[in-house]
């Protein structure tokens, strides 16, 4: 005798119980190694440098997106426009754009 749980067959933990929802971590290794394939199409990368460089987008966006905020907080509106996110860069990454 098998015991159904919600009407589906048991899990092979042979209890029965639901299994929970599996949480997501957003990664950005995807779209690392593609702009890598851009530049250099032969080079590969270790499992441990693509979670370095997760790390330092996942930081890096996480100050400029708090940095944008801010500005738009101070400007007093409610919408995070291109202007709040250009100044955030360069305030959060200084030298890392061209003089304009």
């Amino acid at each position: 005798y098998q015991r159904r749980v919600h009407g589906k067959a048991p899990t092979e933990g042979g209890k029965g119980r639901k299994k929970g929802k599996k949480s997501r971590k957003q990664s950005w290794s995807t779209y690392i190694f593609k702009v890598l394939k851009q530049v250099h199409s032969d080079a590969r990368v270790s499992s441990k440098a693509m979670s370095i460089l997760n790390s330092f987008v996942k930081d890096n966006f996480e100050r400029i997106a708090t940095e944008a905020g801010n500005l738009a907080k101070i400007a007093k509106g409610r919408t995070l426009g291109s202007r709040e996110v250009m100044t955030a860069v360069k305030l959060v990454l200084p030298g890392a754009h061209p003089s304009s």
